[in-house]
């Protein structure tokens, strides 16, 4: 059997198929033989690099929360803002308006019953996000924009609240409902000193879930699986 010259390219092409797949048919549409078909592969030149379906979107999510991180460091290194608050509001808003960066959110909402999905997504919040986010709230603690006494645990608050508490999809709230809670956190990061969260910014994450259809997917039973996951460990 000929050696493959370039495992890369076609480790990469296997995973834009695949998550271009998951994102037109669905994940729990999409089976391994679906991906082997549309990428013109031999079963065995696919299953080298993955054993099954969830290995794919396994690495079909870590590409995809790689290039979210590449983003967030370029727009820290090139925002061009009179302060350190400045930059946050056109970090936050940028990201949420990126296309590319919420391409694979309906795949994402296939994965919001998962308990481990849901850990992983805290996990990279707090270790990986949060962080960069601190380091430009201390810049602000410098320049006086922000007036937080900790920006460390203000970071690690504000994205826990942002990705997690806000999602719609996880308690089944009505857009109503989430821009409701939006505006609580508004007015909580601005009695905090870090006053971030805009009106526009608010109109924007409100759009993203209308766009991903969170508002629509049904989550019943999530509770339920997330203690009957737990209880199996």
């Amino acid at each position: 059997m000929a050696r493959n010259k370039f495992p890369e390219q076609t480790l990469e092409h296997i995973l834009t198929v695949s998550a271009q797949l998951f994102t037109e048919k669905g994940y729990e549409k999409t089976s391994i033989q679906d991906i082997i078909d549309h990428l013109g592969m031999s079963k065995g030149a696919v299953y080298h690099h993955f054993k099954s379906k969830e290995e794919i979107l396994d690495a079909v999510m870590e590409r995809q929360f790689a290039f979210a991180a590449q983003m967030l460091d370029q727009l820290v290194e090139n925002a061009n803002a009179i302060s350190a608050k400045d930059k946050l509001v056109y970090i936050l808003e940028h990201i949420v308006s990126n296309q590319q960066v919420h391409s694979l959110d309906r795949v994402l909402l296939t994965q919001i019953k998962n308990p481990l999905f849901i850990v992983k997504g805290i996990q990279q919040t707090v270790q990986i996000d949060a962080p960069i986010i601190a380091a430009i709230m201390r810049e602000g603690v410098t320049d006086g924009s922000i007036t937080t006494g900790n920006p460390e645990a203000c970071a690690e608050i504000f994205l826990m609240l942002i990705n997690i508490w806000i999602n719609p999809t996880l308690f089944s709230r009505t857009p109503e409902e989430t821009k409701e809670r939006l505006h609580f956190l508004q007015h909580m990061m601005h009695t905090i000193g870090v006053p971030i969260v805009t009106n526009t910014l608010i109109d924007q994450i409100i759009h993203q879930h209308n766009e991903m259809g969170a508002y629509n997917y049904s989550v019943k039973g999530t509770h339920q699986h997330t203690r009957d996951a737990f209880n199996e460990n």
